[in-house]
C-alpha cells in the first residue's frame, strides 16, 4: 500500500489464511519488517490481538 494503510483496513497482502504475502522478502515494508511480537500482543484470542494491532494503528496514525 504504496501510500500508507488506515487503521482498521486488511493489508492488500494479507492472504485468505492470514499469513503475510511478503514475509521474507526484501519489498516488505518496513514497518513490517521492524515490527518485534511479544506474547502480550496475542491476547487470549485473535479478537484480543486484533485489538492490540488496531492500538497501535491509531496511535502511530499521520497527524491529520
Amino acid at each position: 500500500m504504496p501510500h500508507g494503510k488506515p487503521a482498521g483496513i486488511p493489508c492488500v497482502q494479507l492472504l485468505p489464511d492470514m499469513r503475510c504475502a511478503l514475509f521474507g522478502r526484501p519489498e516488505r515494508p518496513a514497518v513490517c519488517v521492524g515490527l518485534q511480537p511479544r506474547e502480550d500482543m496475542c491476547g487470549v484470542s485473535r479478537d484480543e490481538a486484533l485489538d492490540y494491532l488496531r492500538g497501535l494503528e491509531l496511535a502511530t496514525r499521520p497527524a491529520s
